[in-house]
């Protein structure tokens, strides 16, 4: 199966060393949608940069449809221009004299004006730009400018998609309404789309395969529920969306159970989690999402939830739809509630709690 995917999807097996990046990647991008995730210096760019032809790695190769556009060994270096892949930026980098289908046209000027009209009507159409054609990018507004850059970066029929971040900034419903014009058009082509973003939102939306990378290495690969919802290292915790890291030194393991307790940091308190590599003794961290912490006013009984813990709210504040409590449980716990739950509750500060966590919701990570 592997070597299947390797001749139908991009593979690339690359090393590239600068600075303090040092990349490391042998992955194989099947068709549809695969998600490159992880917190900013990860190497993401990079890696896209690399499969581009912007930046030659040290040593490895780079294939899409089984054919070779780089490859150290036998000196094989493809130009960019040469690799027929789409590339999309976070800036749409529109040619600001061009109209909008002028820029979509651009890639293919070198068609006959018959073929090259037709694949640009298609296109206008499809992501819905038929209106805006005749307006230059000054004219645009930030999700149009990224559907014409999609559209210049996919009407050249490319082989294999690289996307950068192309919808940060964007409100949720422009990016909602980008993501489905781009499923439609990949239903009809099914290439590999490369999709770099460090917003968890965005994986949600898309994610039928995620990717994980952090300091230049492959962490985890896997559907986006498995590997974000029990991510393996600090820093992805953080922008996978945990908003809790909090280190601690394991006390007690119990195999029977498959559970271990650990001590917060500068704290009594402990908490039981998911049995990890770790022994009695080691210092640990745990990530746990403000959202999976559940608050009570009165002690909980005969519940499943083995971590009860008794605090004070240090503060409240509210974000959107969102109130963000802030509770000093031994350590300082994050934790998330309706806009009716804490009405419900009459959270203020200097309120008593309870806060009751389960234990497959505390992750231990690196």
């Amino acid at each position: 199966m592997a070597v299947e995917l390797a001749q139908s999807g991009l593979a690339i097996r690359v090393s590239f060393s600068r600075g303090s990046l040092h990349l490391s990647a042998d992955i194989v991008i099947p068709a549809g949608f695969t998600i490159l995730f992880g917190p900013s210096g990860a190497g993401k760019s990079t890696l896209l940069d690399c499969v581009a032809g912007l930046i030659a790695p040290d040593e490895g190769s780079v294939s899409v449809a089984n054919e070779t556009l780089f490859d150290s060994a036998t000196r094989i270096n493809l130009p960019p221009e040469k690799r027929r892949l789409g590339y999309l930026f976070q800036s749409s980098a529109l040619f600001p004299h061009l109209t909008a289908k002028q820029n979509v046209e651009y890639g293919i000027s070198h068609l006959q004006q018959a073929v090259r009209e037709k694949s640009v009507s298609q296109i206008l159409k499809l992501f819905r730009l038929e209106s805006l054609q005749s307006r230059k990018p000054a004219e645009l507004s930030g999700g149009e400018a990224q559907r014409v850059a999609l559209a210049r970066a996919l009407v050249t029929n490319p082989r294999a998609l690289l996307l950068d971040e192309p919808l940060s900034g964007l409100d949720a419903e422009l990016k909602n309404s980008i993501i489905a014009d781009l499923r439609a058009w990949n239903a009809a082509h099914q290439i590999p789309i490369l999709y770099v973003t460090h917003d968890r939102a965005e994986v949600d939306a898309l994610g039928e395969r995620v990717i994980t990378i952090d300091s230049g290495k492959i962490v985890q690969q896997g559907i986006p529920r498995t590997v974000l919802d029990a991510p393996r290292q600090h820093r992805l915790a953080q922008a996978a969306g945990f908003e809790n890291i909090l280190e601690g030194t394991v006390k007690e393991i119990r195999l029977d159970d498959g559970v271990m307790r650990v001590v917060l940091k500068n704290s009594t308190t402990s908490i039981e989690v998911p049995l990890g590599h770790a022994k009695p003794g080691d210092e640990v961290r745990i990530a746990i999402r403000a959202g999976d912490i559940l608050l009570a006013l009165d002690r909980p009984a005969s519940l499943s939830a083995r971590n009860i813990l008794h605090g004070t709210l240090k503060s409240v504040e509210q974000h959107s739809v969102t109130m963000i409590c802030k509770i000093d449980a031994g350590a300082l716990f994050e934790a998330h509630v309706t806009l009716s739950a804490a009405r419900s509750l009459n959270l203020q500060p200097g309120r008593e709690l309870w806060l009751v966590l389960k234990t497959y919701s505390c992750h231990v990570v690196e």
